[in-house]
C-alpha cells in the first residue's frame, strides 16, 4: 500500500490469533489504540477473561513512526516474549496498535528458542487477521471570525477538505477544525492577511 507523507498504517479492529506447541496455548489479541489509556483498558479486559492464565505478555507502538513503544515480557525470560511480538508490529509497517499474547502452560518448558518461535507466531496470526488501514495525521485549529468573513472560512473548509469538530455562531463565530498534515500551514496562511480572521493552532499539535 503506497502512503501519502502524512499517513501510516494501523488495524481496523480488534483481530485474534492462535498457537499451540508442546501443550501450551497462545492466544493473541491485537487492538487498535491511540493512546496508553486505551492499552491499559484493554489489558484489564483480558486480564479479567483470562483471570488463570500464567502469562500476559504484550507489545505496543503509537504515533506515526512508532517510536513510542513498549514490550513486557510478564514473567517469561527476558526477551522471549515481548520483544518478538513488538518485531511482529513493526514487520508488519504498523503503529497505533497493542498485541497481547495470553499464554497457558501446557506443562513442557519451551526455551527460550520455542518461546521466542511460539509469541512471533501467535503475534503473526493475530495481525494477519486485521484489516489494515491508512491512519491520516490531522492538525486542529481553532478559527475565529466575524459573520462577514463566514463565507470565506466555509469557503476553506471545502477547499482544504477540513473537518468541523465543533462550531460555535455567536456573538463571535467559533469553529474547531481538522486539516491533514501536508495542508494545515496553507490552510493557516489563508488568513494571514485578514484582520478579522484569526487561527490557532490547538493542543496537542497533532490528533489522529
Amino acid at each position: 500500500m503506497e502512503l501519502e507523507q502524512d499517513t501510516y498504517l494501523s488495524i481496523e479492529g480488534q483481530s485474534e490469533g492462535f498457537y499451540k506447541e508442546k501443550g501450551s496455548k497462545f492466544l493473541a489479541y491485537a487492538f487498535p489504540v491511540t493512546s496508553e489509556e486505551e492499552i491499559k483498558e484493554a489489558q484489564e479486559v483480558l486480564r479479567k477473561k483470562h483471570y488463570d492464565a500464567r502469562h500476559h505478555c504484550y507489545a505496543w507502538a503509537l504515533g506515526r513512526d512508532g517510536t513510542h513503544y513498549r514490550a513486557n515480557d510478564d514473567g517469561e525470560p527476558n526477551h522471549s516474549a515481548g520483544d518478538p511480538i513488538l518485531g511482529q508490529i513493526r514487520s508488519f509497517n504498523l503503529s497505533d496498535v497493542l498485541v497481547i499474547v495470553v499464554r497457558y502452560f501446557g506443562g513442557t518448558k519451551l526455551g527460550v528458542g520455542g518461546l521466542i518461535s511460539a509469541y512471533k507466531t501467535a503475534a503473526a496470526e493475530a495481525l494477519s487477521a486485521a484489516r489494515v488501514v491508512p491512519v491520516t495525521v490531522m492538525h486542529t485549529y481553532q478559527v475565529s471570525f466575524t459573520y462577514p468573513d463566514m463565507n470565506e472560512v466555509m469557503r476553506a473548509v471545502k477547499d482544504f477538505d477540513a473537518e468541523v469538530v465543533s462550531q460555535d455562531f455567536g456573538m463571535e463565530c467559533r469553529m474547531v477544525l481538522r486539516v491533514r498534515e501536508t495542508r494545515s500551514e496553507a490552510f493557516a496562511d489563508q488568513f494571514t492577511l485578514s484582520d478579522t480572521i484569526k487561527t490557532k493552532r490547538k493542543d496537542p499539535v497533532e490528533e489522529i
